[in-house]
């Protein structure tokens, strides 16, 4: 075979542009274009570590955000249970005012009313005493034929009045 025979011929040939190929693929691709794949891995590794930085920032800030939230909340809450607990104490106030007045005026009259009571019952008792005494000399003189003193009378029937 005669390709087995020139082997030897064209060997060292071969061998010389292998060599003059992979350098020229070495400084092209090495020389030229892994700088440009490494700028841009390194770009995007710092953009990402930056982005990440950047999360890290935000996120304490929204924590100290949300303490300040809470705080004012739990502040606010206690600010209006004071203002209600305040206005209870308030409003009881007032209506015990209004409870105090009420209770005196009612008191007032019901002192008016047993008073006007008393004087009807006095006057009622009194009547009583005067119909009663005259029916009793009415019935001493019917049953005794003595007439008996309106003095004499009145004293015996306020004597039963008080005895039941």
């Amino acid at each position: 075979m005669p390709q087995i025979a020139q082997i030897a011929e064209t060997y060292s040939s071969q061998i010389f542009w292998l060599l003059v190929t992979f350098g020229f693929v070495f400084f092209v691709v090495g020389l030229g274009m892994v700088p440009k794949v490494q700028a841009t891995v390194d770009a995007r590794d710092g953009k990402i570590s930056g982005d990440l930085d950047a999360a890290k920032a935000a996120f304490a800030r929204a924590d100290e955000v949300e303490a300040e939230y809470r705080a004012r909340d739990t502040e606010s809450r206690t600010a209006a249970q004071a203002r209600v607990a305040q206005a209870k104490a308030e409003a009881a106030k007032a209506s015990e005012a209004k409870l105090a007045a009420a209770d005196a005026q009612v008191a007032q009259v019901i002192g008016a009313a047993e008073a006007r009571i008393k004087a009807a019952s006095d006057a009622a008792m009194s009547e009583i005493e005067t119909v009663a005494a005259q029916a009793a000399r009415d019935l001493v003189v019917k049953i005794s034929g003595v007439e008996a003193s309106e003095e004499a009378a009145r004293n015996a029937v306020k004597a039963a009045l008080a005895h039941g």
